[in-house]
């Protein structure tokens, strides 16, 4: 196989001749793969192919041997459009699996064969990276800009988790995290949104590489995008260098050492780069970056490589011997000394290894939920948001690991944690609980996504209108299947006088719609508490909590059913004489008080009713169908839900004949009890609409 790099075929190869007979292997994989699905990006691993090859078998402490190994340095492809420059590496590194109960399986993460099924069904080369499919993949990117902002919340974490358990001759945190991104990457607002708060806080273990190719789909990049880049990261307090051939593997080794050295600042190197076009006979550049190239223009590009022209997924024996001896062996000397280090470590500071391990699984602590607070029967009762900050105050005390903060609204989310020695993680002092994002709720979720990445516990809040910036981040958490928090408070019409700029409506519904995220609307102070109980349980899926504003009267649970119903989504909350009911009343957060109101006034009236508080949906529909026919008997088809937020979707709980008291407009501006009276959020409306359910109202 020598003989493709150059050389006479019984003369053993330079390191020059392997280093760009492996270059072109990622490039040749990348192709035919793209060929062959007939979909997908050639040209960003055609001309980025030096670049990763650099990364990884020159730069990188990474094991293949064991992908999760929590030294290692993170590796994200924010441009994800070009994941056959991942699927290569991995599958010629000889990366290995590990299953989500983080078990080292032994098999490749990534086979030639998966990378011949590229973007097939099953293949574990699909169109993006996806991190919870793939080992090796550090987090899931495609929507650009993602991949670039979540790092900025792993470089947050290394610098926390060495803050917290790195010692004087024991060092066991030390690693860096590289992005690539490109030109749709740098055009999306998150990552300025990123990049501004990285630069804020000094992360030195950060380096993103921008490939500056001024191509996009439409065009050439000057159509749309003409900014000085390299000033905008200067302004950011990054330090910017420049490398302008992208196939000079020297200069790039020696950017990233550079970025190593440098302290007090994160590094962006900007990467100019000519897109793949195949060979000199093809200049149709948006074609080459989001098409195959077709038969003949990838012989002809194979020719230009010194490639055999008809070779289809040919890789050259020599080449994953060269990761071997490169990547291979560093990352196996690097881990090796990291365990004897961490096994001295153990022993001089059990409790600290102890608390590594655990979050390395993604457990908790002993006691973990020690001291959480009980909250007395209240009429007056105390805000969701109120309840939420006295809980998380606990929380982060008992789980040393459970960090998070505010888009600017710690004071008014109640998120602000207060306990002595809770500091603030700021430039200087990385090893705070409270991160003060700024008015950056898109950075700011794409940042916890990164911390929990890191497996810290991570929570992220804001207003609960603003989750709209925070959604894609929120998306992707949930497809990554990651244990975060997002904690939204304002959850209706609390903030009356902000008018409908300020109050959800169609949130609740679109976040029940999304597939993995377990959402929480809880109505009273123990059902906050009882909610976090279940939220920090979880392992591999997120949760968003919406919280109120203005005080819920804390029902008696002497009376009322215990909040522990929470647990299971939905549960009777009070019920009929002898648990048989003409009427169902369901609400969530603060009509669920509304409800009870309702409920007593049907009793005095004499008509059975139940009251079901319903906190979550995708929690009461994970239950078995006989529970959830205990709480909604299916032959009692009078039923009433109550919620500050848009009917859609109710119609599966209240069935055809049931009715809603919801949102079909957005709000006004107004105080809280005009909105409630104009709306019909009050416990007279929902007692009326009871009765005329039952033949037994006005109107009959």
């Amino acid at each position: 196989m020598s003989a493709i790099a150059g050389a006479a075929v019984d003369s053993p190869m330079t390191n020059a001749q392997l280093d760009q007979l492996s270059i072109n292997c990622i490039r040749t994989l990348s192709i035919d793969a793209v060929q062959q699905a007939n979909s997908g990006h050639p040209g960003t691993p055609m001309a980025l192919a030096p670049l990763v090859y650099t990364l990884w078998n020159r730069v990188m402490r990474f094991d293949p041997k064991d992908p999760i190994w929590p030294n290692r340095d993170r590796f994200l492809l924010s441009n994800g459009h070009a994941s056959m420059l991942l699927w290569s590496v991995l599958f010629l590194t000889g990366t290995r699996a590990v299953n989500a109960e983080y078990e080292r399986l032994g098999e490749p993460a990534v086979s030639l064969d998966d990378i011949k099924h590229f973007r097939q069904l099953g293949s574990k080369a699909p169109g993006h990276p996806e991190y919870h499919l793939v080992s090796g993949v550090e987090s899931t990117t495609g929507p650009l800009g993602q991949g670039v902002a979540t790092s900025v919340g792993m470089a947050i974490a290394e610098a926390w988790l060495a803050d917290r358990y790195n010692r004087p001759d024991l060092e066991i945190f030390g690693y860096n995290i590289y992005a690539i991104c490109g030109d749709g990457c740098m055009m999306e607002g998150v990552s300025s949104e990123a990049a501004s708060l990285a630069g804020h806080l000094a992360l030195d273990n950060l380096c993103w590489i921008y490939d500056n190719n001024h191509i996009t789909i439409e065009g050439n990049t000057r159509i749309a995008f003409t900014e000085d880049i390299a000033a905008r990261f200067m302004g950011y307090g990054w330090n910017v260098l420049r490398v302008g051939d992208a196939n000079d593997i020297e200069r790039i080794e020696q950017a990233l050492d550079i970025f190593q050295k440098t302290k007090g600042r994160p590094t962006f190197i900007i990467l100019d780069s000519h897109i793949g076009y195949g060979s000199p006979h093809k200049q149709d550049t948006a074609a080459a970056h989001g098409e195959p190239l077709g038969e003949e223009e990838v012989r002809l590009t194979k020719r230009d490589y010194g490639w055999p022209e008809d070779a289809k997924f040919l890789v050259p024996p020599e080449v994953p011997e060269h990761f071997a001896a490169g990547i291979g062996a560093r990352g196996a000397q690097a881990h090796a000394r990291w365990t004897e280090l961490f096994t001295a470590y153990r022993s001089k500071y059990p409790e600290l290894a102890t608390e590594i391990d655990l979050m390395q699984r993604r457990e908790l602590p002993a006691k973990w939920d020690a001291g959480l607070p009980v909250f007395p029967a209240d009429p007056k009762g105390i805000a969701g948001r109120d309840a939420s900050g006295k809980v998380l105050n606990v929380l982060a005390q008992n789980i040393p690991w459970l960090v998070g903060g505010s888009a600017d609204l710690g004071s008014s989310n109640k998120t602000t944690l207060t306990f002595k020695g809770a500091g603030d993680i700021e430039p200087g002092t990385p090893g705070g609980k409270n991160l003060h994002f700024g008015i950056r709720e898109h950075a700011m979720a794409a940042a916890v996504n990164g911390l929990s990445l890191s497996k810290l516990r991570a929570f992220g809040a804001t207003f609960f209108i603003f989750s709209d910036y925070a959604r894609p981040a929120i998306r992707l958490s949930a497809l990554m299947e990651l244990p975060t928090i997002f904690v939204f408070t304002h959850d209706a019409m609390g903030d009356g006088e902000d008018g409908p700029t300020h109050q959800p409506v169609e949130q609740l519904a679109s976040f029940r719609a999304m597939p993995g995220l377990v959402v929480l609307r809880p109505g009273d102070a123990n059902e906050v508490v009882e909610a976090y109980r279940y939220i920090m349980q979880l392992r591999h899926e997120p949760a968003v909590l919406a919280l109120s504003r203005q005080p819920l009267p804390t029902l008696d649970r002497s009376k009322y059913a215990s909040a522990a119903g929470v647990a299971r989504g939905a549960y009777v909350l009070g019920d009929a004489p002898g648990g048989k009911p003409e009427v169902i009343l369901i609400g969530s957060g603060s009509e669920v008080s509304l409800c009870v109101d309702a409920h007593e006034e049907l009793l005095a009236a004499g008509i059975r009713s139940r009251v079901v508080s319903m906190p979550s949906w995708d929690i009461f529909e994970h239950q078995t169908q006989e529970y959830q026919d205990s709480v909604l008997p299916p032959d009692v088809t009078a039923r009433v839900a109550v919620e500050q937020a848009s009917t859609f979707g109710w119609e599966r709980y209240i069935g055809r004949t049931g009715r809603v008291i919801g949102m079909k407009t957005f709000g006004a501006s107004a105080p809280l009890k005009a909105l409630q009276g104009k709306f019909g959020f009050e416990p007279g409306r929902v007692t009326e609409i009871a009765k005329e359910l039952l033949g037994k109202g006005k109107k009959n």
